[in-house]
């Protein structure tokens, strides 16, 4: 995990983990815009009353979320994106979205954008109608958002230079920290890199209460370790169950040829985020856990339980 930066100079804000959206009145016409440029308000129509608190001529940048339980939830807002109108209005009342504010770039015609974060903070705080995002220039606060806060779904904290003017796509005066996420997961097959001359990822599993295992994702191999590697997985190919693996190939190279081995290994890998019954990204491996039986890898790995009466999202508002 990278360093938060300290010293006098930096705000700090949660890495929100949703939709990045500009919430824009051009002229009377309210756009709700994603960070390439897409159309997003027919996904969103429940965000729509918030253009009365916006006037003419002013955009404000945030984050679209959803949060269920009080934990962000990510797969929620995927389902949003349907292209069935009745669809999308039946979820924006089920589980309506909200739009965190941490940004002004325009407000009734004035270019805020151009003025340092510092300045366009108090511009975000004197706003009225709409959900804002924390921000500290304490270090400990923020340090504490990266222990306390994993577990309803932030994706790290952002720290943000207060003398730079807001810079579209740069990372200029801007660093970004997740919390380092480690979990163990059996090996359960693998696929080979071209005519299985080599290993070129492992895939992991995680069993269920019923004693069942899930496919949940894949870690590289280096080529370094693949020797070692090797040698471990492939005489547990021998008498391996039928089992087949559905994931899309991330290197567009075609499909790799992929076997089933016997769960009897387990990795510890490092992780971001899980999406689904899946791990969002590829992972990285970690080391071995001769130590751990491979049953022992459970989905409390990835899903801890909360405790009773854990901190929510709504903690972060006030």
């Amino acid at each position: 995990m990278r360093e938060l930066p300290d010293g006098d100079g930096w705000q700090y804000e949660p890495k929100w983990d949703g939709f990045r959206g500009v919430l824009e009145n051009d002229g009377g016409e309210l756009a709700l815009w994603s960070r390439k440029e897409r159309p997003l308000l027919r996904y969103f129509p429940e965000l729509r009353p918030l253009g009365d608190s916006l006037p003419p001529h002013s955009a404000l940048d945030g984050e679209i979320v959803i949060a269920r339980d009080g934990m962000l939830d990510f797969d929620s807002m995927q389902t949003r994106l349907h292209p069935a109108e009745s669809r999308i209005r039946k979820l924006s009342a089920e589980i309506p979205a909200e739009f965190v504010v941490f940004d002004v770039l325009l407000w009734d015609g004035e270019p805020v954008w151009e003025r340092p974060l510092e300045e366009r903070r108090r511009r975000v705080e004197a706003l009225s109608g709409f959900r804002l995002s924390p921000a500290t220039r304490e270090i400990a606060e923020a340090q504490g958002w990266l222990d306390r806060f994993e577990s309803i779904g932030l994706d790290g904290v952002v720290a943000k230079r207060l003398t730079v003017p807001y810079l579209p796509g740069s990372r200029d005066g801007v660093v970004k920290v997740k919390e380092e996420k480690t979990a163990d997961c059996a090996v359960v097959g693998l696929r080979w890199k071209g005519g299985r001359e080599a290993i070129a990822t492992l895939l992991l599993g995680l069993y269920r209460d019923d004693g069942g295992i899930d496919y949940v994702g894949s870690c590289a191999v280096a080529a370094s370790r693949r020797n070692e590697v090797a040698d471990r997985v492939l005489p547990l190919l021998e008498d391996a169950p039928d089992r087949r693996f559905s994931e899309p190939n991330r290197w567009g190279t075609g499909e790799l040829e992929e076997a089933a081995v016997r769960p009897e290994l387990v990795v510890e890998v490092r992780y971001d985020k899980v999406q689904g019954n899946r791990f969002r990204h590829g992972t990285k491996f970690l080391r071995w856990r001769e130590d751990k039986d491979p049953a022992d890898c459970t989905w409390r790995e990835l899903r801890p339980p909360r405790e009773p009466n854990a901190t929510g999202v709504e903690a972060l508002f006030g």
